[in-house]
């Protein structure tokens, strides 16, 4: 007798693992969101335009002791696009502070007063680096997005390969605990070559209209986030041969188990639940399980997931789906790499 409870139990619990990977192991491929890891400038530059070297610092008394001291001869080997850090000491000789105006009180000084004051302002702009504010940029991508850019390609497909067939085999494990019927996960042999066919078309489809879609969004301003996709990308022939062989495969049998075999298959005869209603649900899941290709991505899987799960609920086979599914993402890769698409 079939345990419908049991494996009810089976696939929430390998759904909320898949959320939960889903969700932290967001900006894992691409350094996206950092500049939250950015240096953080001192406070005194924030009142700074974006162009520093248009911006002039008003000293006052107050600030005398972090002021940077009048150049001196041993400054002119400094490079004038740096702030040197020894003029931010507190124990420089002269700390004084500079006349707040070009021109001085006592006027017959003024003359010999330029050289000085032209020698420690910066080339062509006659006015002084802000402080706390240096002239080369600083980067703005920190240590841990920079790792995560360097992950090579096979490390991620493998990483995605083993976590699918992991929570695959779980799930099998699940199924076949509970006992639950081969027809109601849309698993049978009979007329293999029609549901091959009707997979391969559907497949097509599918990825035309996602190409259409994207050339569509993109004329008015809405860019798909593609770093995922970049970032799994192989690089070698070896490479090439695991994604399609190996990893494309396991990425679509386990996802089509989850969300049309398991969501909509067995829970509707398990359960007598509408399998249009828990197509929809199985969409809505579906597509919160893409969140790391951004909101547009979020809404196109989740569209997608719809069409696969009609297409699974009319046909009650789970081999017309996977193929489908297989052909969009290869087509993907294949179209990106060799055509830019």
């Amino acid at each position: 007798m079939t345990d419908w409870a049991a494996f009810a139990g089976f696939t929430g619990l390998v759904l909320a693992v898949l959320l939960s990977l889903a969700h932290f192991s967001r900006g894992v491929p691409h350094a996206e969101g950092t500049d939250s890891d950015a240096p953080v400038a001192p406070d005194d530059a924030d009142d700074a335009d974006s162009d520093p070297a248009l911006n002039t610092r008003v000293d006052t008394p107050d600030d005398s002791a972090s002021r940077p001291t009048e150049p001196t001869d041993s400054d002119e080997s400094a490079p004038p696009d740096t702030v040197s850090l020894a003029s931010f000491s507190g124990d420089s000789t002269d700390a004084s502070p500079r006349p707040e105006s070009p021109t001085l009180a006592e006027g017959d000084v003024a003359d010999d007063a330029d050289p000085d004051a032209k020698a420690g302002s910066e080339p062509d702009s006659g006015r002084a680096t802000p402080h706390g504010v240096t002239a080369a940029p600083v980067s703005a991508v920190s240590e841990r997005s920079a790792s995560a850019e360097d992950l090579p390609p096979h490390l991620l497909l493998a990483n995605v390969a083993l976590s699918q067939a992991f929570l695959g085999g779980f799930l099998g494990l699940g199924a076949w605990y509970a006992g639950v019927p081969a027809a109601a996960l849309g698993l049978s042999v009979t007329d293999l070559p029609t549901k091959l066919a009707i997979g391969i078309g559907l497949g097509i489809a599918l990825y035309g209209a996602n190409r259409v879609g994207s050339t569509v969004s993109e004329r008015f301003g809405i860019a798909p986030d593609e770093a995922v996709r970049e970032s799994l990308t192989p690089r070698t022939t070896a490479g090439w041969v695991f994604l399609f062989a190996v990893a494309l495969p396991l990425i679509a049998g386990f996802e089509e188990l989850l969300f049309r075999g398991a969501l909509v298959g067995a829970v509707a005869a398990g359960f007598d639940v509408s399998p249009w209603f828990l197509a929809a649900v199985s969409s809505a899941a579906f597509g919160a399980g893409h969140g790391a290709q951004g909101r547009l991505g979020i809404i196109v899987t989740g569209l997608l997931g719809f069409v696969l799960a009609a297409a699974f609920v009319l046909t009650e086979s789970l081999l017309v789906v996977v193929v489908a599914h297989y052909l969009v993402n290869a087509l993907e890769f294949a179209g990106y790499e060799l055509f830019g698409w």
